[in-house]
C-alpha cells in the first residue's frame, strides 16, 4: 500500500481527490456493516477522472480500485483516512439507528388499543434516504408539504429519515404528519410518530387533542379516557398540556354522555390551575343537560359566572331549563332576565318552562308577565304554553279564570286544544261543581275527534259526585260502557259514592255485584250504608263479602 501511495497513481489521486464524484450509494457512506438503504440513486463505482500528461499504471489502479469494491461487498468495515473531503466523513453518532429499541416500546402501546379498521400495526415500511440538506427548517417544510398532500409514505421516509439523521422536524410538521397518518387511516404510524415526539420532547396539546381523538374514534371513549389520564400524569412533569386537551377529552365523552369522566376531567381541570374557557363550560353544560344531572348544568353555570365569562344564548336557555326542573325558578327567572338584558331572544322552551315553573312557585303574576313579554317578541304560543297558563291559574284556585281562559283558547286557538286542556277543564268543573259544564266539556271532546281517555270521564263523574248528581253520573257510566272505555276502581268507587249520597241503594248493590270482587269498593260501600244509617243493609253486604273470599287486607 506503501508503495502505491508513492507510485504517479497515488500522487494523481492526492492532488484529483476533491474531483471524484463520489456515487450516491444505497449503502450508509460511513460504514457496510447496517446496509441502510438511502435509495437517491442507483448504486454506481467510484469515478476516477482521467490524468492527463501523466502515465498511470492501470494495473496498480485496478487493483486499488478492485480492492474498494471488494470491500463494499464483503460488507467489512472500510477504513477512512481522517479527512471529511473524501467521503464525506460524518459523526459516530449514525453509526447506531437514533429509535434503539423503538418497536418494543411502541408494541405494549399499539397492542393495547385495538381498531376497527386493522390499522393499528406499522403498514409503512420507511425508506431511509441520505439527506443533504441539513437545514431542519427545511425539511419540515418538505414533510409539511407532504403530508399536506396526502403523500403518506414520502413523508414518513423524509421524517425517519431526519430522525436517524439526528436532525429534528418542527412542531407544526410533525402535528401535520400525525393527521396525514389519521386521515388516511394509518394509525399504527401516527402512534410511532407521536411516541417519537414524546421520546424527543416535542408535543403540544393540539398532538394529545389529535391522538385522543383518534383513539377515541378507533377503540372507544374508555380507552380515550384511560391514555388521557396517563398522559395528564406524565404532562405534569413537561408541562405541555392545555385546556384544548381538556377540551377536547370532555367533547370525546359528550359523544357517549359519559358525564361521570366529564365531571372528573373538569375537576383536574381546576386542580391542575388550568383555566376554563367558554368552548369548556358550553361542553359541560350540554353532557349534563343530556346526562339528566341538572345540578352539576347549574354549577358549571354559576362557575362560569363567577370567572366572568360570558355564557352563549343556547347554554342561557339550557339553564333555564334546568332551574325549571330543578324548581329553582328565582334563578330560571333571572337568567331570563339576563338574556334580554344581552339582546337575546329566549326560545319557546324556555317560556313555556319557566310560566310552568312560576305557576307550581304559586307567582300566578310572574307567569303572565313571562306571557305577555312572549307574546309581545316574534313567539306565538303554542299548546304547552296554554297547558301551563291553565295550570298556574289552577293550583292558584283560580278555577274561573282557567275556564275563562280555556273558552277563549277554544275560540281563537281551537287547533291547540289537547286531552291535556281539556283534563285541566274538567278538573276546575270538578272544583267548581260545575256538572253542566263537564259534561259540555265531555261532548266537546268526542265531537271534536280528541280520544277520551278514562281518567276524562272519571273527572266528570267525580264532578257529579260533588254536585250530588247520582243519576247523571250513572249516565255518563253507561255512556262510558257504550264507547268501549273500561273503568277501574277509581270510576266504581266514585259511582258508588255518589249513589249513596243519592240513597240510590239499588244501584249501590248492583254495582257491587256486577263487578269483580274488590275489598276497595266493598269498604266503601259499608261505609257510605253506616253513615246513612242502613246498618243493616252493611251487615248483609259485609256477610257477602265475607262469602266471596274477598280479603279485608287487600290492597
Amino acid at each position: 500500500m506503501v508503495d502505491i501511495l508513492r507510485s504517479p497513481v497515488g500522487v494523481q489521486l492526492s492532488l484529483h481527490r476533491l474531483d471524484i464524484q463520489y456515487p450516491e450509494s444505497k449503502f450508509c457512506r460511513i460504514c457496510f456493516h447496517c446496509k441502510l438503504e438511502f435509495g437517491l440513486a442507483k448504486q454506481r463505482r467510484i469515478y476516477v477522472p482521467k490524468m492527463s500528461r501523466k502515465k498511470v499504471n492501470k494495473v496498480v489502479l485496478s487493483h486499488l480500485e478492485h480492492e474498494l469494491v471488494d470491500e463494499e461487498e464483503d460488507n467489512s468495515q472500510m477504513l477512512i483516512r481522517n479527512d471529511d473531503r473524501i467521503l464525506g466523513l460524518r459523526d459516530e453518532k449514525f453509526f447506531v439507528p437514533p429509535w434503539g429499541n423503538l418497536d418494543e416500546s411502541l408494541k405494549s402501546r399499539t397492542d393495547s388499543v385495538s381498531s376497527n379498521s386493522g390499522r393499528l400495526s406499522c403498514i409503512l415500511e420507511p425508506r431511509l434516504h441520505f439527506l443533504e440538506e441539513r437545514n431542519e427548517e427545511v425539511l419540515s417544510k418538505r414533510i409539511l408539504n407532504l403530508s399536506r398532500t396526502n403523500k403518506v409514505k414520502s413523508a414518513f421516509d423524509l421524517y425517519m429519515s431526519m430522525e436517524v439523521s439526528g436532525l429534528q422536524p418542527n412542531l407544526h410538521a410533525c402535528n401535520s404528519l400525525i393527521a396525514c397518518f389519521l386521515r388516511n387511516e394509518f394509525f399504527g404510524e401516527a402512534l410511532k410518530v407521536f411516541e417519537l415526539m414524546k421520546k424527543n420532547g416535542v408535543t403540544s396539546g393540539h398532538t394529545y387533542s389529535l391522538i385522543l381523538k383518534a383513539v377515541a374514534r378507533v377503540q372507544g371513549c374508555d380507552t380515550a379516557v384511560e391514555m388521557f389520564v396517563e398522559l395528564e400524569s406524565e404532562s405534569r412533569l413537561r408541562k405541555d398540556f392545555d385546556v384544548i386537551v381538556y377540551n377536547t377529552m370532555i367533547s370525546i365523552c359528550g359523544i357517549d354522555n359519559n358525564w361521570i369522566a366529564a365531571e372528573k376531567i373538569w375537576r383536574n381541570l381546576n386542580k391542575n390551575d388550568y383555566q376554563a374557557t367558554a368552548v369548556t363550560y358550553g361542553l359541560l353544560v350540554g353532557i349534563f343537560m343530556r346526562s339528566g344531572q341538572n345540578e352539576l348544568a347549574i354549577d358549571v353555570y354559576n362557575e362560569m359566572i363567577e370567572n366572568k365569562l360570558e355564557p352563549r344564548e343556547d347554554m342561557m336557555q339550557a339553564i333555564i331549563s334546568a332551574s325549571t326542573k330543578e324548581g329553582n325558578w328565582s334563578l330560571a327567572l333571572s337568567v331570563f332576565n339576563s338574556m334580554l338584558d344581552c339582546g337575546f331572544s329566549p326560545n319557546s322552551v324556555a317560556y313555556n318552562s319557566l310560566i310552568n315553573s312560576l305557576g307550581k312557585a304559586g307567582e300566578i303574576k310572574l307567569a303572565f308577565w313571562v306571557f305577555d313579554l312572549m307574546k309581545s317578541s316574534d313567539k306565538k304560543p303554542d299548546e304547552y304554553t296554554w297547558n301551563a297558563l291553565l295550570n298556574v291559574l289552577y293550583k292558584g284556585g283560580r278555577y274561573s279564570d282557567a275556564l275563562w281562559l280555556f273558552e277563549s283558547i277554544k275560540m281563537k286557538q281551537k287547533s291547540q286544544l289537547n286531552s291535556h286542556l281539556y283534563n285541566t277543564a274538567l278538573m276546575c268543573c270538578q272544583r267548581l261543581g260545575l256538572w253542566d259544564k263537564s259534561v259540555q266539556i265531555l261532548w266537546q271532546m268526542e265531537s271534536g275527534g280528541t280520544v277520551v281517555s278514562v281518567e276524562s270521564y272519571n273527572l266528570v263523574i267525580d264532578t257529579c259526585e260533588v254536585a250530588r248528581a247520582p243519576k247523571v253520573a250513572l249516565q255518563v257510566y253507561e255512556h262510558m260502557v257504550h264507547k268501549s272505555c273500561m273503568p277501574n276502581t277509581f270510576t266504581y268507587l266514585s259511582l258508588i259514592r255518589s249513589c249513596i249520597w243519592g240513597s240510590l241503594w239499588p244501584e249501590v248493590e248492583q254495582i257491587v255485584d256486577t263487578v269483580p270482587p274488590d275489598v276497595s269498593l266493598y269498604n266503601a260501600a259499608i261505609h257510605g250504608m253506616c253513615l246513612r244509617g242502613k246498618i243493616m243493609s252493611a251487615k248483609k253486604l259485609y256477610m257477602k263479602m265475607r262469602d266471596s273470599s274477598v280479603s279485608e287486607v287487600k290492597h
